[in-house]
């Protein structure tokens, strides 16, 4: 059974939001996209949703985290190789991203990762085999 992931994040600045993730190469979805969300589109079943706050208060009855305060969520995104990983790192932040740790290369895996622009922690990683276990 195939299912769809939608990963909803609030953010301060929709438009800001929208280009950065654009410019990671990732397309928006105008079906799905109006002036209070951009539907970001990972791959065929993986899409992020971008949600001014206003409209993702919406969703929940608790206070919105400040990303760059607090661990709210870490997502994780694969690549298909490690030089993918480092352009995709290049990418967020030539786009206004920022980098929170070192690149690691545990053997079994490499990763990096980025924040976006309103502190959401992205890691990017390529396994060159199947994860270990």
């Amino acid at each position: 059974m195939t299912q769809k992931v939608f990963i909803n994040l609030p953010v301060t600045d929709l438009p800001r939001a929208t280009a950065f993730y654009n410019a990671l190469g990732f397309p928006t979805n105008p079906q799905f996209s109006n002036e209070m969300a951009s539907s970001i589109v990972l791959s065929e079943h993986n899409y992020i949703m971008l949600l001014t706050h206003p409209f993702f208060a919406g969703f929940t009855p608790k206070p919105i985290a400040d990303a760059h305060q607090v661990s709210e969520v870490l997502l994780a995104l694969d690549c298909e190789s490690r030089e993918a990983v480092d352009a995709m790192v290049d990418k967020a932040l030539a786009a206004g991203g920022a980098t929170y740790a070192e690149a690691k290369d545990m053997g079994f895996m490499y990763s990096h990762g980025f924040a976006d622009p309103d502190g959401h922690i992205i890691e990017v990683f390529w396994m060159p085999g199947p994860p270990p276990g």
